[in-house]
């Protein structure tokens, strides 16, 4: 039976997107192919996961890792009245294999830096909401942001929206961010998407300025609809 190191099972809400405040159980997968400078995630293998048997009670028991599928899938049907299961990480789509095998009782709800297409395909039918970032990292320069773009095109081409399945996308916006890139950008795959959600960046010392989000907003709502919305659930300290 598969198995892949976990690094939390917990039941939670949604604290990024339009549907911030669903609750929400949550697997988080480690590891990423991305190095991006404002990551708040430890996404090195631990020894243990973390796994919150009581919502909201930061009480964890802590199971040996690997964790295999049918493990996974019993822990988190085991939450109750959730909304959907969120597959986060770390990147989840490097565990798509697993995410294929899962068997769980409610929607998932994928988010993903969406520049592993080739795993997204896998998956494309087993998800029902994909929250897809688009990457804009100091790491990729000339020819090689070029095919990181290809590749981000390509996973909302294949995870796009439609009636069955949710997708829209998430930008975090820096004091660095060019504005003029994220219109490009959305230009690309606003066939794709439902919305477009700015997110500003957490760490005070990377926030942009107010205005400069309100006129990038303001500027994409010619084409698309488009939310402002910051990380809630750094507002109130919860998981």
């Amino acid at each position: 039976m598969m198995q892949v190191p976990i690094s939390e099972i917990f039941c939670s809400v949604q604290g990024e997107g339009p549907h911030v405040g669903v609750r929400q159980a949550f697997v988080r997968f480690v590891g990423c192919n991305l190095n991006c400078s404002y990551c708040d995630t430890n996404v090195e293998r631990p020894a243990f996961c973390n796994f919150e048997k009581v919502p909201g009670t930061n009480d964890f028991q802590e199971l040996p890792n690997p964790l295999d599928v049918e493990t996974v899938s019993e822990l988190l049907n085991s939450y109750e009245n959730v909304h959907s299961i969120s597959l986060t990480g770390g990147e989840p789509l490097l565990e798509a294999d697993f995410i294929a095998e899962m068997d769980v009782s409610r929607p998932l709800y994928l988010e993903s830096n969406m520049t592993l297409p080739d795993m997204a395909k896998k998956i494309s039918d087993k998800v029902s909401y994909v929250s897809g970032d688009v990457k804009l990292i100091d790491e990729f320069e000339g020819e090689d942001f070029e095919s990181h773009l290809e590749r981000t095109f390509e996973c909302f081409r294949t995870l796009r929206n439609t009636k069955d399945r949710e997708c829209f996308c998430k930008l975090v916006i820096t004091k660095n961010t060019v504005s003029d890139d994220i219109l490009n950008i959305v230009d690309s795959i606003s066939g794709y998407v439902s919305c477009v959600v700015l997110q500003p960046v957490t760490q005070k010392h990377l926030a942009p300025e107010i205005d400069v989000m309100l006129k990038l907003q303001n500027d994409l709502l010619d084409s698309i609809d488009t939310l402002i919305i910051p990380q809630t659930h750094k507002m109130w300290g919860c998981l």
